[in-house]
Formats: structure tokens, sequence, C-alpha cells
């Protein structure tokens, strides 16, 4: 939240306008690989964080005061993915970038791309019950 909006942001363009050079232009990256992958995912804020819905959540992104981070939204891809997350910092199944520093595009672009077929699969198992 900030002193401008005590609400806290309203949309995804809220939250990156709130912050500081160079988190805006990682997070606007981060984005754009996220819309890339799942042009038909909802842009949300859930929790004050800026999020992203096909079916059920599927990522997120934010920032503290040293990092960029994704949010995977998933423990069990976390651990699957562990020898592609090697030299990125995590901390519990988040992943944290250094603001202005390259992003591991093709590691993001794997993420999203898993996230998006885990929740097709969990919303197909769920239409044939």
């Amino acid at each position: 939240m900030s002193r401008d909006n005590p609400a806290g942001p309203q949309n995804i363009d809220d939250y990156i306008a709130m912050q500081s050079e160079p988190f805006r232009a990682t997070l606007n990256e981060l984005r754009g690989i996220i819309r890339s992958l799942a042009p038909q995912a909802e842009e949300m804020i859930s929790y004050q964080v800026p999020s992203f819905k096909h079916h059920y959540m599927l990522v997120g992104f934010g920032v503290n005061k040293k990092y960029c981070s994704l949010y995977p939204m998933s423990s069990k891809l976390t651990k699957e993915m562990e020898d592609d997350l090697k030299g990125i910092k995590i901390s519990g199944t988040t992943l944290h970038f250094n603001p202005g520093e390259p992003l591991p595009v093709a590691v993001i672009k794997k993420i999203v791309l898993k996230r998006v077929m885990e929740n097709e699969a969990r919303a197909t198992l769920k239409q044939k019950k």
C-alpha cells in the first residue's frame, strides 16, 4: 500500500506504477512474459499481489525491499524444477530476482507453461466429475 492509495493497488498497472525504477522495468518484463504465454489469463490483484488466473490461480509477482519475485503458486512444481532453479534465489516456493538484471526467461517460461497445463488438467478433471 502507499500513501497515495491507502486501499492498495486496484490493478496490475497501479501496482507497477507504485514501484520505483528499476523494479518497474523488471515487473513489466515479468508481466510481458506471463501474458505472452497465458494471454487467456485474467489479471487481478489478490491479497495485494499482482496475479494471473486461468481456471485457478496461475502465478503472481511482486516486490520486497530488495527483490522482484515470482510466485509459482505450486510447491510441487518448485520441487520438480529443482535442477532448473539452481542459481536462482528461492525462499520457500518464491523466486527472487535482482531488479534491473536480466531475468531467467527460459525458467520463467517453463514455470508459466507448466502452471497453465496443471490448471487446464485440473479444470478438465473437475468437469469430468
